[in-house]
């Protein structure tokens, strides 16, 4: 068995393939984040934050190159219903779209007349609905964002109508709302707390809430997670979350048991599902952008195009 792996619990083992193992895709990163896989270009995109760019790398030749360069701290992507790539500007404090002709679409800078404070992750719903979470890591440093006042009453999750645009406060009661993920039903949506980063007296917790149309409730604790912080996570299509932590990537059932752990040298900030068969974790640690074939496949949606 690799010695990538810490198994907790039995049925773990049953989601890892036993000869798969921890392969380094790129390093020389300052803090790589948000990874978003396309899969009609077999390509993985993600973001470096302090950096201020965006890196691509061609699952077919191993090339990584610059996908994008002086985009103002980019942080979480995803992709929309019709494939095109929506990504959190948070030095821009700002979402936005890219479209196909390369242009950019903003989604979200504002609410109530008021700046955004920096937003940090964002997913897809399949109703075309975009639900982003918005700290203030952004605007409290210089290093991942640009420093400056906060003009929001707080740290919020939101939701873009998919039809009117509208921006709506779906959850308002977070110290540091981060990754998000819906349940394979869409029934639920997941919601990480990382406040402990800044606050040693914050959460480090992911949280559950039910979805009712365009609106969550019924919150409740998922899980607590430790040591450091839940930043962001993919589900996989039996409902299993993958969370970013920083002993590397944690494996937690739908009712928020660990069961178990692939160890990861560097600390984790987010994870991807993807290759031809959607059974690759692709994860982004500080430095270094890793990948391992798992026995489950991720949630995939399709797309339009």
């Amino acid at each position: 068995m690799s010695s990538c792996y810490e198994i907790i619990d039995p049925r773990f083992g049953d989601l890892i393939d036993p000869v798969a193992f921890l392969e380094t895709i790129h390093t020389g990163n300052r803090w790589a984040e948000g990874p978003v896989y396309f899969a009609d270009l077999r390509t993985l995109i993600w973001s470096d934050i302090p950096n201020d760019r965006m890196l691509r790398w061609d699952e077919e030749t191993g090339a990584v190159s610059l996908f994008r360069s002086h985009v103002a701290n980019p942080n979480g992507n995803t992709r929309d219903r019709e494939g095109r790539l929506v990504t959190c500007m948070q030095g821009e404090r700002r979402v936005v779209r890219t479209e196909w002709d390369g242009s950019i679409t903003v989604l979200a800078d504002s609410f109530e007349g008021k700046r955004l404070n920096s937003p940090n992750d964002v997913v897809v719903k399949s109703d075309g609905s975009i639900w982003f979470t918005d700290p203030n890591y952004g605007i409290i440093s210089d290093y991942v964002g640009r420093r400056n006042p906060q003009e929001q009453p707080g740290c919020r999750v939101y939701r873009i109508d998919p039809q009117s645009g509208r921006i709506a406060v779906v959850a308002d009661d977070f110290s540091m709302p981060n990754g998000l993920a819906f349940s394979p039903d869409e029934d639920l949506l997941y919601i990480a707390d990382s406040g402990f980063l800044t606050d040693r007296s914050a959460p480090h917790h992911v949280r559950v809430f039910e979805v009712a149309g365009d609106r969550l409730k019924n919150p409740r604790l998922f899980a607590d997670i430790t040591p450091g912080i839940p930043d962001g996570f993919r589900v996989d299509v039996a409902g299993n979350l993958w969370i970013s932590a920083w002993d590397g990537v944690q494996c937690h059932t739908s009712v928020g048991e660990l069961i178990g752990k692939i160890l990861v040298p560097d600390m984790v900030a987010n994870v991807a599902f993807g290759g031809p068969r959607n059974n690759r974790l692709f994860i982004t640690a500080t430095t270094t952008v890793y990948a391992v074939f798992l026995n489950i496949r991720g949630l995939k949606y399709p797309f339009a195009r």
